[in-house]
């Protein structure tokens, strides 16, 4: 009897982040900033996701993206509400781990989201790319993705944010 071996396919799985996924998102949210060359600025702690992402009252939504049953990537994302278009989301991250990178995982994590987005009647999704990534910069062009240039970014935070807040006192 001939024996044929059985064809191993990897399969994606793309599930919603639970309380007990707090450690690896704390994890994969290092990598990310240590891909983008930021990972001095990364403060944020295990528990802080604990608490934002999972509590009483959720800041942010996350899925994670399994290949093979391993952790491959994930998204990060929140609702917000624009005055000229209604509601919207902002993805924060979309990262997938380099050894995953090239079988359409982020493309199916930003499918997921955008699958959220129009469930739940959303305009469209925000989210902001360095421009070094030429890669991904590439994949959102292909998707159909418009770049506003003529928007800026724009933070305030530490010490300037707080001697504003003065001001309110």
């Amino acid at each position: 009897m001939l024996h044929i071996p059985m064809l191993h396919v990897p399969m994606l799985h793309i599930r919603p982040a639970t309380i007990h996924d707090a450690a690896l998102l704390w994890t994969m949210i290092r990598e990310l900033a240590e891909y983008e060359r930021e990972l001095e600025f990364v403060t944020l702690r295990e528990e802080d996701l604990a608490r934002d992402g999972f509590g009483e009252n959720p800041r942010f939504r996350a899925l994670i993206a399994e290949w093979d049953g391993r952790p491959a990537g994930y998204a990060l994302f929140w609702e917000y509400y624009s005055t000229w278009a209604g509601r919207g989301m902002f993805l924060e991250d979309l990262f997938v781990r380099e050894a995953f990178r090239r079988h359409g995982i982020g493309t199916a994590l930003l499918a997921a989201v955008a699958r959220i987005a129009v469930d739940e009647h959303c305009y469209g999704i925000h989210w902001e790319v360095l421009d070094w990534n030429e890669k991904a910069i590439a994949l959102y062009k292909q998707l159909g993705a418009t770049f506003r240039d003529q928007w800026r970014p724009v933070l305030l935070a530490d010490d300037a944010m707080r001697r504003l807040a003065e001001k309110a006192r």
